[in-house]
């Protein structure tokens, strides 16, 4: 059985409704927990099947301006996506849209369809939370939540989405910190502000949060931008790892860090993709003349 990600009217929250199992459905809202391993043999190292995103004639407005403009774009599960291009070209816009934190801001609206695994998230009877759980997001600047310890950092979210007994929410939290990378270093110090960790810690404590609620895809909007070099590779890393378990978009300003980290990359230019394919490719024989103005630094 999957369940719905369609609002129950009789209740406060959104609950996942039983339904005939089918593989176009949205997953599961209910306690987040390890997906098995599709088609492993027993001891075979394998990867966890993540979902491929698919945008279709994506545009989005901030009012009547278009910032991005009809893009056609698919991201790869089990792959690790950059986006790159100048300030200003739409590139957050364009993730932000991903997981639909872009109609939060007044006045702001998308139109066409994002498609998780063929299923518009901008369907009508869609829930938005429960697209947010499947989309996971980590933002420019670490953003623990301040009043928190480092340990309740970690359980908003599966409490918020269902709740945990004791025992399980402590498998939760330790299995999303294992899985950032930060298990070894705070796990004596579980009861500590998460605002006291470093800043690369705090960011890694932000990957942590998004992964305790199991999500599909993780989008990632300059997340080593306010790092020193150290936390940075330390974050390159996690990728590498992670993303045999979700599908990755990456927004960089750093291409150094795309053609280490990316299997594809996308450039961005005033709000249309100007060119995308694998990364080594992209960067050493660029199709489009401004693709390759780009990358060599001759402008942006």
């Amino acid at each position: 059985m999957t369940a719905d990600w369609h609002t129950d009217p009789a209740t406060s929250m959104f609950e996942p409704q039983p339904q005939p199992a089918s593989s176009s459905e949205l997953p599961a809202t209910g306690s987040p927990g390890p997906r098995p391993l599709a088609g492993a043999a027993e001891g075979a190292a394998a990867l966890e099947p993540s979902r491929e995103v698919r945008l279709e004639g994506l545009r989005a407005f901030y009012g009547q301006a278009e910032q991005v403009k009809g893009v056609d774009l698919t991201f790869k599960a089990n792959n690790v996506t950059a986006i790159i291009g100048p300030s200003g070209c739409g590139k957050s816009t364009m993730v932000r849209c991903i997981n639909r934190m872009h109609e939060e801001i007044a006045g702001a609206r998308a139109e066409g369809r994002v498609l998780l695994d063929g299923v518009d998230v901008y369907g009508p009877s869609v829930d938005v939370v429960a697209v947010r759980r499947a989309i996971g997001m980590v933002f420019q600047k670490p953003n623990p939540f301040p009043t928190m310890s480092i340990f309740d950092n970690v359980a908003a979210g599966p409490r918020l989405t269902g709740g945990r007994r004791p025992k399980g929410l402590e498998q939760t939290v330790e299995r999303a910190l294992l899985g950032a990378g930060l298990w070894e270093e705070v796990k004596d110090r579980l009861s500590e502000p998460g605002m006291g960790l470093s800043g690369g810690q705090q960011q890694r404590l932000c990957i942590a949060r998004s992964l305790a609620v199991d999500p599909e895809v993780l989008l990632m909007d300059e997340p080593c931008s306010a790092l020193d070099p150290i936390a940075t590779l330390k974050i390159e890393e996690l990728l590498a790892e992670l993303k045999s378990r979700v599908t990755i978009v990456i927004v960089t300003h750093n291409m150094q860090q795309a053609a280490r980290v990316a299997d594809s990359t996308a450039f961005m230019l005033d709000g249309n993709i100007v060119e995308v394919g694998p990364t080594q490719g992209l960067f050493t024989t660029p199709s489009d003349p401004r693709t390759e103005e780009y990358v060599t630094g001759k402008f942006g």
